[in-house]
């Protein structure tokens, strides 16, 4: 007896191929555009990441040193300085300001403007920034000022030969390099004839007198505080990828540059005074400040507004291009009171 089976499928037609094909085309187009664009996504929030990064480096350290500018531990506002040749340097010189702004145009003393790696970028602000009171205060226990040595509460006090110090009490402070100190004992010494540049006088007392080694002395063993003054000056400069970062200079032209913040191009610095017993209506550029000066006065500097132009590491931006954001926060000085 014969049975009639059906006939079985050999395989696909070559119509039946190609709209199967044109089908999985079509899918793959789309799943190629779905993976592109999380793929673009994730590019540009990655970069707007490291610009948020950026921004809030830049802004934390940099508020950090423009609130302490013109500070000391005791708050006070009569400062000597005997180190040799301050009055002459831009970043040792206390009677010019605890802050000193320099408009896109003006050089940064010790930072020319050019093209090389940490070279300040043209037409970019620039700030100076001296403080005594950003470091761990030690406290004085006794102070020799025929031998000038002073004798701390601890031998973990982290001051080093050179070390530029200030100390101060409630009367006055005084500005000096150490000549001699070790981690082994509390003695800190600040005599003449040693160091570069040294000191002009043992006498740490106020008004400076550099006219002889013994000057105008001062006991700073009631009540009196060490500390390290810190000179740091805030910059554009071009970083070795050949973008644009934001660069720090510790301790003047003996230090060498930070780089605090890649992909910052710009910053742009203002600053508000305050006028007679006033505060001015609005902020103002560098070359309009008319006072730097430390001791209190009428135009002194209260406030400073950061403003920075930011450029992200890749072109990731609509239009192919890099994303550019600008960034503005606002500090104010606390040593210096705004005036109502």
């Amino acid at each position: 007896m014969s049975r009639n089976l059906p006939n079985s499928q050999a395989g696909l037609t070559l119509v039946e191929l190609m709209i199967a094909m044109t089908l999985g085309l079509f899918l793959l187009l789309g799943l190629t555009n779905v993976f592109l664009a999380q793929r673009q996504s994730f590019r540009v929030n990655e970069n707007l990441s490291q610009m948020q990064n950026n921004t809030r480096v830049a802004f934390e350290l940099m508020a950090r040193e423009i609130r302490e500018a013109g500070g000391n531990p005791c708050g006070t506002t009569q400062v000597a300085n005997v180190v040799n040749g301050a009055s002459t340097s831009s970043w040792l010189d206390w009677d010019t300001g605890g802050i000193l702004g320099y408009e896109s145009n003006v050089a940064l003393p010790g930072k020319a403007f050019g093209t090389t790696t940490g070279a300040r970028v043209a037409g970019t602000d620039a700030v100076t920034i001296r403080t005594g009171s950003m470091n761990n205060n030690i406290v004085i226990t006794e102070h020799d000022t025929a031998s000038a040595q002073f004798k701390v509460n601890t031998t973990a006090h982290g001051i080093a030969d050179g070390d530029m110090l200030m100390v101060c009490d409630y009367k006055q402070a005084a500005i000096f390099q150490v000549t001699s100190a070790s981690a082994t004992n509390v003695t800190i010494v600040h005599n003449t004839g040693t160091g570069v540049p040294g000191n002009c006088s043992k006498g740490l007392g106020f008004p400076t007198d550099c006219s002889s080694v013994t000057g105008n002395q001062y006991d700073f063993s009631n009540n009196g505080f060490l500390t390290k003054f810190r000179s740091t000056a805030w910059y554009v400069g071009n970083n070795a990828q050949g973008g644009r970062s934001l660069f720090r200079i510790v301790n003047g032209a003996t230090g060498a540059p930070e780089e605090i913040a890649q992909g910052v191009t710009d910053m742009q610095l203002q600053y508000l005074t305050r006028t007679g017993t006033n505060p001015a209506g609005s902020y103002v550029d560098a070359s309009a400040v008319t006072s730097w000066d430390n001791p209190p006065a009428a135009t002194q500097v209260v406030a400073v507004r950061v403003v920075l132009d930011l450029e992200s590491r890749d072109a990731v931006g609509t239009d192919a291009a890099t994303l550019k954001r600008q960034m503005m926060h606002v500090v104010s000085l606390r040593h210096r009171e705004i005036v109502e």
